[in-house]
């Protein structure tokens, strides 16, 4: 019986929500018929490139959701006669919707496929959005940024997975960052458009990146690494061949993915016993361990309390200021883009968490000296300039690996058969964390300025322990390769 039968019910039960069309099932020979029209094709790095472009659009929706409620707060509780603490659910509702469609996402993506599970993500953002631009009371603003959450929460999982499994090893962690600096990018767009629209226009605005990302998802090839997992072997290397470029001999590469995929599909129900084997239990402990650090160092702490850093430091408009700080964000995580296939994973980690340990013990001592001597003398005053910096650079220092990092060996590292199940853990450990640390913040500045950002450095500096210590580098080396390590 040859594999593609012994697969047949995982594929009645198992197949992609959407189908992309015949176009690119086309052979190297028939393609080279359509002459020019089909050089974009031919180019394999474009078109992964073009592939990551598209659902990028996930995460910039993601970074949108975020940033919105900063520039908004005022104007929100001013039209529909908010208390600030009413405000402050509406902006934790969308931690609270990801928890639970992180909890989902990892089964819908193995399910209804990679795409499948991002036009899932795409309907609640929209009706979400729109449920926030026509609010009349609390009651649709509050379920709008539920459904917002539970949007995001699904594609803060899926995209750097699909991104990882479609991308060529020497460039995965390039693309895979693009995740991260989407999000950023949209923090960004956020902040600059809160600056000139109203929040019932901005959140309209909200609505474009998921209405763009629907119809682009007919246009890209469903994961090849899935596909194969599914028995689905010709859509399977259809899928790899579009994703190479059609005269690129992709041999060697089905081989290495086929290789992996009897094992992993002899079974399709993964139980938490499972996760016991240390094949299992070590990717996911790093993959958990990385994301949840990312959050513990204070980064939606440290955000959220910027505007009064930035008004003790004497910058008059902090609203200007914070789109100042997500410019600075985008324009690092970028610079990570281009140097985490060259650097390495671990390296830029290492340095990342090393720059934050040492701004936020910056920030801390300004806060310090700041509550021992008098508001009028002009030590104060360079304390307040002192933390500004600090504080630019810890957003450069995080963005710089932090930032984009966890995400991208999270996605490179989880073994394909528990793929669904760990990634659904690590995704919602991380957006747990995200919830902790936004309602903690507050309450923790309130008792001690110093002694909270002397908490968050402390974080920090374990981050680099941890990393030494138990952080695998992926840089140059094919999933494959890097999930049989684990054994």
């Amino acid at each position: 019986m040859s594999f593609r039968d012994d697969n047949e019910e995982s594929r009645d039960l198992k197949k992609p929500f959407l189908h992309t069309g015949s176009w690119y099932r086309m052979s190297s020979r028939q393609s080279s018929i359509m002459g020019s029209s089909a050089q974009v094709l031919r180019d394999g790095s474009i078109s992964v490139v073009l592939c990551v472009l598209i659902v990028a659009l996930g995460p910039i929706q993601f970074g949108f959701t975020c940033g919105y409620s900063s520039p908004t707060q005022a104007q929100i509780i001013s039209d529909l006669n908010l208390s600030v603490s009413e405000f402050s659910i509406f902006g934790s509702l969308s931690n609270v919707g990801a928890m639970v469609g992180a909890i989902a996402s990892g089964q819908i993506a193995e399910y209804i496929g990679r795409k499948g599970s991002l036009m899932i993500a795409a309907i609640p953002n929209i009706i979400g959005w729109l449920a926030v631009s026509f609010a009349k009371d609390s009651a649709f603003l509050f379920m709008g940024r539920l459904l917002e959450g539970f949007g995001v929460g699904i594609i803060s999982y899926t995209v750097p997975v699909y991104i990882a499994e479609i991308s060529p090893q020497n460039m995965r962690g390039s693309l895979g960052s693009v995740n991260q600096l989407s999000v950023t990018i949209g923090i960004m767009l956020a902040y600059l458009l809160g600056l000139f629209a109203n929040w019932r226009v901005l959140a309209v605005l909200g609505i474009l990146p998921c209405t763009i990302l629907i119809p682009g998802l007919f246009f890209i090839p469903e994961s090849p690494r899935w596909l194969a997992k599914m028995g689905m072997m010709e859509d399977f290397e259809a899928s790899l061949q579009v994703l190479r470029g059609f005269d690129t001999d992709i041999s060697v590469e089905v081989n290495e993915i086929k290789r992996t995929v009897p094992s992993s599909s002899r079974r399709t129900t993964i139980r938490f016993a499972d996760l016991k084997r240390k094949r299992y239990w070590y990717p996911l402990m790093v993959g958990i361990g990385l994301l949840m650090l990312q959050q513990l160092s204070g980064i939606n702490g440290v955000l959220f309390y910027s505007s009064n850093i930035f008004e003790r430091a004497g910058v008059s408009s902090s609203n200007l200021a914070t789109f100042g700080l997500g410019a600075i964000q985008v324009v690092a995580t970028g610079v990570t883009t281009w140097l985490v296939d060259k650097a390495g994973r671990r390296l830029l980690l290492m340095v990342s968490s090393s720059g934050m340990t040492l701004s936020l013990l910056l920030v801390a001592v300004a806060f310090y000296v700041e509550g021992i001597v008098s508001d009028n003398s002009d030590l104060y005053g360079i304390m307040g300039i002192l933390s500004l910096v600090g504080l630019v650079a810890f957003v450069i220092s995080f963005s710089l690996g932090v930032g984009a990092i966890p995400w991208v060996i999270m996605s490179e590292i989880l073994p394909v058969n528990i793929k669904g199940l760990a990634g659904s853990i690590a995704t919602l450990a991380n957006w747990l964390t995200s919830w902790a640390i936004t309602m903690t913040a507050n309450l923790l500045l309130t008792w001690s300025g110093g002694g909270t950002f002397t908490v968050y450095a402390i974080v920090a500096a374990f981050t680099i322990v941890f990393v030494t210590l138990w952080v695998p580098e992926t840089k140059g080396r094919s999933l494959e390769e890097i999930q049989s390590s684990f054994r």
